[in-house]
């Protein structure tokens, strides 16, 4: 039952299919005598016979590029019996009837095929790449091949004969067969055209017809060549407006009315004889159309370049409007030309209010210059930028964003301004600053419970092991001489607590430095310095610049502990046998800079197994609004660089050197 009823459907459309072809082939065979018979009225018979235009050819072509391939075998036998009945009532002969029939059987398939191939189906000659392809097939191989095997049919001189076919051919394939394409286009495209540009259409091509009729068929003398000017206006208007479809039926017009009149002894073109004034009007014809046609081409290339640029600018603006982040774009001249709505939403501000420079008045007071001057720098420099800043809301709270901002480019490397994007990032503000309130609590917490360990170390536990130090020695002086193993105990014992104790002051030391209290951070440093030389058998050398230096005790503090993390480090890992650090104080603040020549790591890879101690002295340092620079190569050391500003009243400088240990 399916298979009967599928096939059933399949019958139906093959038979709607057959009868559409066969209606279209009748309304083709139709077109085409009258197409003929057009040609016929246009024949100057003397001294031979001359076709200057023939349409039948031009029609035919354009049926067969708007139409399926697969129905060509019956639409061509169409049209070429339309030309067939024409020539027998003309009273053509029959030998020359099968030359002109297979001349524009062979002239079909070329042009046809040629064209279809080239311009993949229907033909839109809205570019100059597409309009040369179609010319070389429709202006030169169609027509030369038709002339060529034509000229067995037609009688008289053979090389005027050749000329004049090729010509005609050529001139109806740049009128008539873009005017139908066009117009066809036109009548398919998504957006219809408007009344008024209807209206226009109608203005303009009967300003043309009037005209025409009036340089080419309405006087009997002779108008001056001067007066054919005035056409040059309406021909732009045509192909400025309307493309190819207006170019070719403009030219059409103009040359039916020209040859027309050219038969009836009218117009401009009707001073020599029949031959030369064919000729002349061929090739005015042809050199009018010529030009129009690339205008034309020209105009509708740009209208779609036009066009889509509206579509990706219309897909631009949508995607940016949809787009939750704060999207803004500028010219060449540093100017904001457009802003998404999610910028405009957030400001509370129109398009208007924002173009050009005037949304900085958005951002904040204190950030202004900064974002300016980077934005400033970066165009200059055609560079990718990144910058934060605070702009104020709608409801006229300040918010944090992060701009990221790139330059554009046309594809052929032309600079058309910058393309940005922002992001609110306050809560992540809020918490960063949260994150590092928390961290400074910690640290302070931290230095607060070393120094109260410190002193329970040096007041407490240092004293009882002092007491304890004492008692042994009385211990050890009241056993007699003879009791020789009970005094080596004892003095085992005594020698223990003196020890135990000495790595009690040092344990206290380096949790809390009475030193940088009681001397300031330079000796401070000097002292650790020492004291890492001696205990770890490394020379450090220390250098200082000479002055008056206030250092508050948090910087000291700071610097302190960065210096006894490094030194750390390079004992730990560096594997150097020498290491420098260097003090320095200038008008803006003070600088340690620590480094060696050991083993060194690769600065930019993470390693996930490495302790705090870099991230420690950063913190450390934001803390007091100072910053650290790390830089260390695999195999040439590293260097640290800790600088923190302070008020100091710095004294010429000279640099004192100091080899720890000596």
């Amino acid at each position: 039952m399916e298979s009967k009823n599928n096939g059933s459907l399949w019958n139906i459309g093959n038979l709607s299919m057959r009868f559409q072809t066969v209606l279209l082939s009748c309304l083709l065979a139709t077109a085409c005598y009258a197409a003929a018979r057009l040609g016929g009225i246009l024949i100057v018979t003397g001294p031979q016979t001359l076709w200057p235009l023939w349409p039948g050819c031009a029609l035919l072509v354009s049926v067969l590029l708007l139409s399926p391939r697969r129905i060509w075998p019956a639409l061509i036998p169409a049209g070429l019996a339309g030309f067939l009945v024409y020539d027998l009532q003309a009273g053509v002969s029959f030998p020359a009837i099968a030359w002109l029939i297979l001349a524009d059987i062979l002239e079909i398939l070329v042009v046809a095929w040629g064209v279809s191939y080239c311009l993949n189906g229907v033909p839109r000659l809205n570019s100059l790449k597409s309009l040369a392809k179609y010319s070389y097939f429709t202006l030169f191989l169609g027509p030369l091949v038709v002339s060529l095997i034509g000229l067995q049919g037609m009688n008289g001189d053979h090389w005027i004969s050749w000329r004049m076919s090729f010509l005609s051919e050529g001139l109806a394939f740049l009128t008539i067969t873009p005017a139908i394409l066009g117009w066809v286009g036109e009548a398919q495209a998504r957006v219809p055209a408007s009344r008024s540009r209807y209206l226009e259409a109608i203005v303009l091509f009967a300003a043309i017809f009037s005209l025409s009729y009036f340089i080419f068929v309405a006087r009997e003398e002779s108008l001056p060549p001067s007066l054919l000017y005035s056409l040059v206006p309406f021909l732009l208007w045509s192909a400025l407006r309307f493309g190819t479809a207006g170019a070719g039926t403009s030219a059409s017009i103009v040359a039916l009315l020209s040859i027309w009149g050219e038969v009836h002894g009218l117009g401009p073109f009707n001073e020599l004889d029949p031959i030369s004034n064919v000729q002349s009007l061929q090739l005015f014809l042809l050199f009018t159309a010529a030009p129009f046609m690339v205008l034309a081409a020209l105009a509708e290339e740009h209208k779609q370049d036009e066009l889509v640029l509206r579509e990706s600018e219309k897909r631009f603006r949508l995607l940016a409007d949809s787009s939750p982040s704060l999207i803004w774009m500028s010219g060449t001249e540093k100017l904001c030309t457009f802003f998404n709505q999610g910028w405009l939403k957030f400001t509370g501000r129109s398009m208007e209010q924002q173009l050009g420079d005037a949304w900085l008045s958005g951002v904040h007071p204190d950030d202004r210059d900064h974002c300016s001057r980077l934005y400033s720098a970066s165009f200059d420099a055609r560079v990718d930028f990144e910058l934060e800043y605070r702009l104020r809301r709608f409801d006229g709270e300040y918010r944090w964003l992060v701009d990221i901002g790139v330059p554009r480019f046309e594809s052929d490397g032309t600079f058309l301004g910058y393309v940005g994007s922002c992001i609110d990032i306050t809560d992540r503000k809020t918490a960063e600053e949260s994150l590092h309130a928390l961290t400074g609590r910690l640290i302070t917490a931290q230095e607060e419970e070393r120094a109260r360990i410190a002193r329970e170390l040096h007041d407490d536990f240092s004293q009882r092991l002092a007491l304890l130090g004492i008692g042994l020695g009385q211990l050890w002086k009241k056993l007699s001489p003879n009791e020789v193993e009970q005094r080596e105990n004892v003095q085992e014992m005594l020698r223990g607590t003196k020890e135990m104790s000495s790595d009690l002051h040092t344990l206290s030391h380096q949790l809390h430095s009475s030193k940088l209290e009681h001397v300031g951070l330079v000796p401070a440093l000097h002292g650790l310095c020492k004291e890492i030389s001696e205990k770890y058998k490394i020379e450090v050398h220390f250098s200082e610049s000479e002055g008056a230096v206030d250092v508050p005790k948090d910087v000291a503090l700071c610097m302190f502990r960065v210096a006894q993390e490094s030194l750390g480090n390079i004992v730990k890992h560096s594997g150097a046998r020498e290491a420098q650090v260097q003090f320095s104080a200038n008008a803006t603040g003070i600088g340690l800079r620590i480094f060696d020549q050991g083993k060194g790591f690769d600065a930019a890879v993470k390693n996930p197994a490495a302790g705090i101690g870099l991230i420690g002295m950063s913190e450390r340092l934001r803390l007091v609004g100072g910053r650290l620079l790390v830089k260390s190569e695999a195999g040439r050391g590293t260097e640290i660089l800790a600088e923190a500003p302070v008020a100091l009243p710095v004294a010429e400088v000279k640099v004192k050197t100091h080899a720890a240990g000596k």
